[in-house]
Parts: structure tokens; sequence; C-alpha cells
């Protein structure tokens, strides 16, 4: 099902919409009780840490487990085309190889983060807020990140460890970007200073099987879980064949580059390639 011409009025006005994936019960369900049993759940539960970055195991295709949110995502950015179709490999306590054309058991596992706490809102201090994208040196118009993806494996209510988001975020995130030219390395991206800035912090719920697709700009944290049970969620990472065309006087431009053309409000000129820095290498 294409995207409504509301979805696409709201992605391009707040960065951000929800949509059912099209993932079966059937398979959620057999992921994930495979996942805690793996990680120890149904016999020590208690010896967990509170919060777990699980590696791939099971892994199918998007466009056959959840065609809804396939073809989602390849009309935000402008095509299944645009998709980057090479597996690329990086150093993470997460997984280590990126494939944009599937989805897999990679699970962020919240089983009791900040449990032993009173619960907080979502605010800018006290929280981990990030953009995505450890393995790259961040530009306007980077493919690597080219969308941030969170996707619910099991139902996640209010004060569950539900993902916030700053959803001002963006154009203060843009604005960073544009006074650096040469890029921004991921480990001095100055996030303190970009979320004191923020002012709409929102936690995001839903169902099992429901996708937010998220402009890649937008500062995110995890929340507290005081559900008592796991959250269970994954951020498939999209990368894309070429890096974005930030030129308002094209009559091409994709749903993502009228969007972040939007955060920039200017026109972006590409760096050379010799600025582009990437800490991933080609797999397959």
């Amino acid at each position: 099902m294409s995207l409504s011409s509301q979805q696409k009025a709201q992605f391009l006005q707040e960065g951000f919409l929800k949509v059912a994936s099209g993932l079966s019960t059937e398979l959620m369900q057999s992921w994930v009780e495979g996942a805690l049993q793996r990680l120890g759940y149904d016999k020590t539960p208690q010896n967990l840490e509170p919060i777990i970055w699980m590696n791939h195991h099971h892994q199918a295709p998007i466009k056959q487990i959840a065609p809804a949110a396939w073809e989602a995502i390849c009309e935000i950015v402008g095509g299944e085309d645009r998709i980057e179709t090479k597996i690329l490999g990086i150093e993470s306590r997460h997984f280590t190889r990126i494939n944009s054309l599937v989805w897999s058991d990679a699970f962020i596992v919240n089983f009791s983060l900040g449990a032993d706490q009173p619960w907080r809102q979502p605010q800018a201090e006290g929280f981990n807020w990030h953009k995505d994208g450890s393995y790259f040196r961040h530009f306007c118009d980077s493919r690597e990140q080219a969308l941030l993806l969170v996707l619910f494996w099991n139902d996640v209510e209010h004060q569950g460890g539900g993902t916030f988001i700053a959803a001002d975020s963006p154009k203060h995130v843009a604005q960073k970007l544009l006074e650096h030219p040469n890029g921004i390395e991921p480990k001095t991206f100055d996030f303190p200073t970009i979320i004191q800035k923020c002012q709409d912090f929102r936690e995001l719920v839903g169902k099992a099987g429901e996708l937010y697709i998220i402009h890649p700009y937008m500062l995110h944290a995890s929340s507290a879980n005081h559900s008592g049970r796991p959250r269970v969620m994954s951020n498939p990472p999209v990368v894309l064949k070429e890096p974005l065309r930030l030129d308002q006087n094209r009559s091409d431009l994709s749903l993502l580059e009228e969007t972040t053309l939007r955060f920039l409000g200017t026109n972006f000129t590409p760096p050379p390639e010799s600025a582009r820095v990437s800490y991933w290498w080609e797999v397959a």
C-alpha cells in the first residue's frame, strides 16, 4: 500500500511517521521467543543485564516478511533502486554487518532499564540523546544512515521502554551539519548542546509489528522500562547507494530529500569525495 497524502505530509513536516509493517504474528513470536531463550530469560532472568544488544541469528528479506514496510521505505527514499545492495561490515557491540535488504533478530531487549528509579518523562537532561551512525563521518547528505527505523517486536505501552525522540531536533542537527561542511566525526557530534535547544519530547509506543520511520537527523534516547516484561525492538539501518541530492531545483526529489531540504532551509553542495570518511568495509 502506498503512503497516503496525509502520511507524506506528516513525514515532510515532522520527520517521522508510524506504519504497520506487515510482519506476521507467527514470525514475530518465533523470533522473539528464540531470542529470549538464547539469552537465558526462561531460566535465569534475574542474571540478565537491564538492556542487551543482540547480533543477527535469523534474517529474511524485508520485501517478503514485511511488504508494507518495504513499500513505505522505498517510497520515502525514492525507490528500491536507491537502496544499497552490498553488505557492510562494522565494529559494534550490536550487529557487525549491515544489509539494508533484510530484517533480523538483532534485537535490543530492554528488560528493566531504570526500573529501580522513578520513571521520568522525556526531557533534555539525564538521557543519552544521540543520532545514529558510528561508522561514518556525518554530512548533510550522508547515505550510510538514510533513515532511523524503530521496529517493535512486541507491544510497547507508556513507561514500557519505548524510544524517546526530540521531535524538534532535526532542524538543530541540520544547522550543526551546515556549520561543518567538512563533516562531523561520530565521536565529536555535540549532542548535549543540541538537545538543550529542543522542547518537543515524545515517547514512541505501539503494537507488535508497528514501525516508526524517522528522519536520520532525529535525536533519540532509550527510556526506562517499568512494565515488568521485556521490550523487544530493533533499529535496522537503511543505507543508500549514493548521497542525498539536496538541490531544491531538482524536479525528481524523494520525500526524504524534500524533508531534509526543509530542515536545512537551503541547498547543500556535496563535499569532495576525499572529505568523506567511512569506518565500514564491504563484505559482499
